[in-house]
């Protein structure tokens, strides 16, 4: 059987030296993706600016003619980063989003997947930096997914020009909620006790965050402002747990900056005036979420110091994480009236090693802005306390088997 021809060929159409964006995580027009990867050898030297990566695209073996960069390290970007074929640009989301705005990032290429209705177009799943790159592009090249929701708040502007439209040959990406745990579960029971009615949730993506989400359906009037929703929020406003009416303003509205999921959401999201899909100048910006009422911000991190500096980057010297919102939406909360920013992690890594650390090894939010840790061994609660009680705290939701050395690394 022959294989059906290219829908493009990218020859002459991407330069020495260009700077290609393409959609991020579940946005991905991965039929052009795959298609550029496919023809890479014979093009030219190019640059790859890629975000959260949950296909199987891009190849960590060589391919001498691609170098990618991100501002993070997530999902299959991690094969790329061990592999030492990812060059990161440690940046909060946003300001990675404001600097294609301002031209700081200039993109040569951009890729998009976008869906169409009654002749308009969306940018459907994600309305991040693609925009704004490819207003300033030479080239832009749209997958037009007829199995991509059509969201408002994302909607293509008409002065961003499409020079080329492409037929997508395969459903956008999805990306199902992992098993809960024993240890998700104990986090979750613990963050529960600080989200009250009436409160405005952030989340990432992950184990503990769906946890957390499927521990709250006993909670009303819940609202979401978020960087990203997934199938729990779906769940949550079946149960009528999220009816965003005590936000403060975008009553009766979802609002986030990614759809990360699977069909059961994305049908959800189409054509839902309920939901927008938003700009990181309006999901992550300052003035906005400090004007929410009870933001609770809930995020990740890899460890913990002794002293509440939180680290989601690196461990050992290697990337496997990113900066991402965690900073933007740990202010946010911290300004927002009666807000609360939670750091959730497991107290152990998979290896036996201790979450919870003396000194962290880099830096994502300092220690002046943390609020809540929680672990599965309980919460603690940071604000205010002087350094000695932190690290007190901190060991006391420690694995037991860790708090002897904690506490003789402490007296040292």
């Amino acid at each position: 059987m022959l294989e059906p021809a290219s829908p493009i060929d990218f020859s002459g159409l991407v330069r020495e030296g260009d700077l290609v964006v393409c959609g991020q995580a579940t946005a991905e027009p991965v039929t052009l993706t795959e298609v550029l990867m496919a023809q890479a050898e014979h093009l030219p030297p190019f640059r790859m600016m890629v975000g959260p990566v949950f296909s199987e695209t891009f190849p960590a073996g060589p391919a001498p003619n691609v170098s990618f960069l991100s501002y993070g390290v997530i999902g299959n970007a991690r094969r790329l980063a061990k592999a030492g074929r990812l060059d990161l640009i440690p940046s909060n989301y946003s300001a990675f989003c404001a600097d294609f705005a301002a031209r700081r990032h200039k993109a040569d290429v951009v890729l998009v997947q976008l869906a169409e209705s009654k002749g308009r177009l969306s940018a459907s799943l994600s309305n991040d930096y693609v925009i704004d790159a490819a207003r300033g592009a030479r080239l832009v090249i749209a997958e037009i997914n007829p199995d991509a929701p059509f969201t408002f708040g994302a909607e293509w502007p008409e002065d961003v020009t499409i020079h080329v439209r492409v037929p997508a040959r395969c459903a956008p990406v999805e990306l199902a909620s992992p098993p809960l745990d024993d240890v998700s579960r104990r986090i979750a029971a613990h963050a529960a006790g600080l989200i009250d009615d009436g409160s405005t949730l952030q989340f990432g993506v992950g184990r503990i965050p769906d946890a957390i989400l499927s521990s709250l359906s006993h909670v009303r009037n819940l609202g979401i402002h978020s960087g990203l929703i997934n199938d729990a929020v779906v769940d949550l406003i079946e149960r009528g747990a999220v009816t965003n009416a005590e936000k403060g303003f975008d009553a009766g509205i979802t609002v986030t900056n990614q759809v990360i999921g699977t069909q059961r959401l994305y049908r959800f999201v189409h054509e839902n005036n309920a939901v927008s899909v938003r700009p990181t100048s309006y999901t992550h910006g300052q003035d906005v979420l400090a004007r929410i009422n009870r933001l609770v911000a809930i995020n990740s991190a890899l460890q913990v110091g002794l002293d509440g500096s939180v680290n989601s980057e690196t461990l050992n010297g290697v990337a496997i994480g990113a900066i991402g919102g965690q900073l933007d939406f740990v202010r946010g909360a911290n300004a927002s009236p009666r807000g609360r920013a939670i750091i959730a992690l497991p107290a152990t890594a998979s290896d036996g090693t201790s979450r919870i650390v003396a000194h962290v090894e880099t830096v994502t939010t300092p220690r002046a802005d943390v609020d809540a840790i929680i672990t599965e061994w309980g919460v603690a609660e940071l604000r205010g306390c002087g350094l000695a009680e932190r690290a007190r705290r901190m060991i006391a939701i420690a694995a037991p088997g860790h708090r002897d050395a904690l506490s003789a690394q402490l007296r040292r």
